[in-house]
C-alpha cells in the first residue's frame, strides 16, 4: 500500500478501535467505537486485557537503563502486540464485528522513556505485528511527530477532551489521573475557534507513586478506593518536602513521567522521614497528587466551575475527597465529578482518545494542540502500518 493515509473516501466504515496501556503498567484498555462524520461517537464494545506478570515486570525494568536493552525491548514489544491483538479480538467478538469492518486501530504503545527535552519519546510497540495479527490497519507512534516539531509530545488528550467533554456555557477542566496526572482546560465553546484556546499539561504524579508504595508494603497493585491511604495521617512536613520538586513550579507546556517520578525519587525524599509509618506515607502521597492537581487548576484555570475526572484515580474515593477539599479551600465553588456523569466511563477515556486520534490521522487532520505541547504548529500525528 503506497498511499500515505488511509483512503477514507473509499470506505463507508466509521468504526475504529482504540487501545491504551498507561503508566500504571497493569494492562490494556480497548474500545470499539463508531464515529460517523458530524455525529457523536458511540461506544459499541469495551475490553480489558491484563498484562502477564512477566511482561509487566519487564516493562517496569525497561523504564531504567539496563543490559541488553535493544533485544529485551524488542521481545517485550512482541509480547505487547500479542496482548493488544487479544484485546482487539475480544472487542470484535463483543461488538459482533469483523476486522474488515474496522477502519483502523489506534494504539498508543507503552511509554518507557519520555525525554522531549532531548528530542525523543519512546513508546514500546510492534504495530507491524499487531497489524499482522488482527488484520486491521494500525495507526501508532502518535507522540513523535509533535516532538519533532519542538513539542512535548504530551499530553495529547486535551483536543479530544474539548471535542467530547467541552460545554457551550460551562468552564470545565478534565483531569486524567493515570500513572501521571494531566489536566485539560476547556473554555466554553461559544465559537468554533474556541478550541484553539484549550490548554493542558501534566501536573505531576497521579497513581504511579501510590501504586509503587502499596505494592512494596501491602503486596497490592493499587489502593482500592484509597482505603489504605485514608486510614493514615497526612504528614505536613513530608508533603511540603515532596512539593518542593522544581517540576511543580515549571510553567507549561510541560510533561513528565516515570523518568522523574519513580521510587528512587521518593526514597531519596523519605530519608529525613524514616520513622514515618508506611500508611502515613501513602496518605501523604495521595495528598500530593490531589494538591498538585488542585494547584494547577486554581492557578491556570481560575474560571473553572466543574471538574471531570477520568483514569484510574477516578475510582479512588480518598483522592477525590482531597481534591474537592483542595479546590474548596480557595473559596470557589467547583464541582468535582467522574466522567461517568458525561456518559463516558473513566477507564475508557484514553482508549477512546486514541481511536479519535486514529480517525484524525485517517482524515489527514491535526491531532495536537501547539498551545498545549509547545510544538511549532498543528501536525497530523501517527504512522500507518497497513494490514
Amino acid at each position: 500500500m503506497s498511499a500515505q493515509f488511509v483512503d477514507v473516501a473509499a470506505t463507508t466504515s466509521s468504526l475504529y478501535i482504540g487501545l491504551m496501556s498507561g503508566t500504571s503498567l497493569d494492562g490494556v484498555d480497548g474500545v470499539l467505537v463508531s464515529m460517523p462524520a458530524g455525529q457523536p461517537m458511540s461506544t459499541l464494545a469495551t475490553a480489558y486485557a491484563p498484562f502477564p506478570a512477566s511482561l509487566r515486570a519487564e516493562l517496569m525494568a525497561l523504564q531504567s537503563p539496563g543490559g541488553n536493552e535493544l533485544q529485551r525491548e524488542a521481545l517485550a514489544a512482541n509480547q505487547l502486540a500479542v496482548c493488544y491483538a487479544a484485546c482487539v479480538a475480544e472487542l470484535l467478538a463483543q461488538g459482533n464485528t469483523t476486522a474488515a469492518e474496522v477502519c483502523a486501530v489506534g494504539v498508543h504503545g507503552q511509554t518507557i522513556r519520555h525525554r522531549p527535552e532531548l528530542g525523543y519519546t519512546r513508546q514500546t510497540n510492534n504495530p507491524s505485528l499487531l497489524a499482522e495479527l488482527c488484520g486491521i490497519d494500525v495507526i501508532a507512534d502518535f507522540r513523535s511527530r509533535d516532538v519533532a516539531a519542538g513539542g512535548q509530545g504530551a499530553p495529547l488528550v486535551p483536543a479530544f477532551h474539548q471535542a467530547v467533554f467541552g460545554s457551550a456555557s460551562e468552564a470545565r477542566v478534565a483531569v486524567n489521573i493515570g500513572g501521571i496526572s494531566n489536566i485539560s482546560i476547556l473554555p466554553p465553546q461559544q465559537t468554533s475557534a474556541t478550541a484553539v484556546h484549550t490548554a493542558g499539561f501534566d501536573t505531576g504524579p497521579g497513581n504511579v507513586l501510590l501504586d509503587t508504595w502499596i505494592a512494596r508494603h501491602q503486596g497490592l497493585s493499587f489502593d482500592h478506593n484509597g482505603t489504605w491511604g485514608a486510614s493514615g495521617t497526612i504528614d505536613a512536613g513530608l508533603l511540603q518536602h515532596l512539593r518542593g520538586d522544581g517540576y511543580f513550579t515549571l510553567l507549561p507546556p510541560k510533561s513528565t513521567g516515570r523518568d522523574l517520578f519513580h521510587i528512587e525519587w521518593l526514597d531519596a525524599r523519605l530519608q529525613d522521614f524514616a520513622t514515618l509509618a508506611p500508611v502515613d506515607v501513602q496518605a501523604t502521597l495521595t495528598a500530593l497528587t490531589a494538591g498538585t492537581i488542585a494547584d494547577a487548576i486554581l492557578m491556570h484555570a481560575p474560571a473553572t466551575t466543574a471538574v471531570y475526572v477520568c483514569g484510574g484515580g477516578a475510582y479512588n474515593g480518598y483522592l477525590l475527597q482531597l481534591l474537592r477539599q483542595g479546590l474548596a479551600a480557595s473559596g470557589k465553588s467547583i464541582a468535582v465529578h467522574s466522567t461517568d456523569t458525561l456518559g463516558v466511563a473513566p477507564n475508557h477515556v484514553e482508549a477512546l482518545a486514541f481511536a479519535w486520534l486514529a480517525q484524525r490521522f485517517c482524515l489527514h487532520l491535526p491531532g495536537n494542540l501547539p498551545a498545549v505541547t509547545g510544538a511549532r504548529g498543528l501536525r497530523v500525528l501517527g504512522a500507518l502500518y497497513p494490514a
